[in-house]
């Protein structure tokens, strides 16, 4: 009874916020003992990057053991007792430097050897989270999307994610992105005018395309604020736009056509599929195009509903990295 709790960290870091599950390991199972939230991150390369990592780290992590003591058999843990973290981060890809930075970055914000540690992409928590021990696809539908899978021996594919500028087909921003460069067609007779495009200027406090130029050349205009307008051309399809929906459809067919390229590089015939991210969980109709588009190309394949997410995904890569169990 007076053994050392075994602690692991996950963290699944976005920018807006970050969060930190603890658990200890009993010998067969992650049991939490602890959840909290704190400020996001960013690029590691932005001016600021590595500082706002540091702090995701420790203020999450605070969170996190805050919960814990407050329950009466957690009294005594602390940072301390950690034994492995792992973190996932939009913008780390696999072995590159900034993977490298971002180990030790982890390691020195948690006073752990960088063996004990781990940072990788946000999709590959997801991605271990779905399917800690099998083969599987997550495709990431969000502000910007990407696809990755596994097959049962640990070998992993990834498709899409490299950014907006050069990709992000099958996104929230791709759906918004496309609904404004249609609506200045529109606007200057190209294609017809539609209901679309009044909906999205008015969203956007514009009267016309020379001041929708204006706005999204600002430097405050951000990706999400593109990303945003999605929900708009959503609406406009479930209520019988045509454009709108035609933008849906191209989009969906984007991140499926992403789907399959993965699942043929796996060699996964009857793949196993989750949904994440926000186009996919909150946009029905935009779900239901991208599923009818995958089962068009992957007829046996199917959807779960029931995987970790990438906290703990996160998790499972810290137990890896902890020398608790064999592998």
């Amino acid at each position: 009874m007076n053994q050392e709790p075994f602690l692991l960290a996950g963290f699944d870091a976005g920018q807006t916020t970050c969060r930190c599950r603890l658990s200890r390991w009993d010998g067969e199972h992650l049991q939490v003992v602890g959840e909290g939230r704190g400020s996001g991150v960013s690029h590691l390369d932005a001016p600021d990057g590595e500082e706002r990592f540091r702090r995701a780290v420790g203020t999450s992590l605070a969170s996190a053991l805050e919960q814990s003591r407050a329950r009466s058999q957690e009294q005594s843990l602390g940072r301390e007792h950690l034994s492995a973290a792992a973190i996932g981060a939009s913008g780390i890809e696999a072995d590159t430097d900034l993977q490298t930075r971002g180990v030790a970055l982890l390691a020195s914000a948690l006073a752990l050897p960088e063996h004990r540690c781990l940072a990788t992409g946000d999709e590959r928590t997801a991605l271990r989270g779905a399917f800690p021990d099998r083969a599987g696809i997550v495709i990431i539908s969000g502000t910007g999307m990407i696809v990755v899978g596994r097959d049962a021996t640990g070998r992993e594919h990834r498709c899409g994610g490299w950014g907006w500028r050069l990709d992000g087909a099958g996104s929230a921003f791709d759906i918004g992105h496309q609904a404004l460069q249609l609506s200045v067609r529109m606007a200057d007779g190209r294609v017809p005018d539609g209901p679309l495009r009044h909906k999205l200027w008015t969203a956007l406090e514009c009267c016309t395309a020379a001041e929708l130029k204006a706005r999204v050349v600002r430097e405050s205009h951000a990706v999400a604020d593109e990303a945003k307008l999605a929900s708009l051309v959503t609406d406009a399809a479930v209520s019988g736009d045509p454009a709108a929906r035609m933008i849906l459809q191209r989009s969906a067919a984007a991140l499926a056509e992403a789907a399959v390229a993965t699942a043929h590089a796996l060699d996964l015939q009857a793949p196993c599929l989750e949904a994440r991210g926000g186009a996919l969980e909150h946009m029905p109709l935009f779900r239901q195009l991208v599923e009818t588009s995958l089962r068009e190309q992957l007829p046996d394949c199917h959807w779960q509903a029931t995987g970790g997410d990438a906290c703990h995904g996160a998790l499972v890569f810290a137990l890896d990295r902890s020398g608790l169990r064999p592998h």
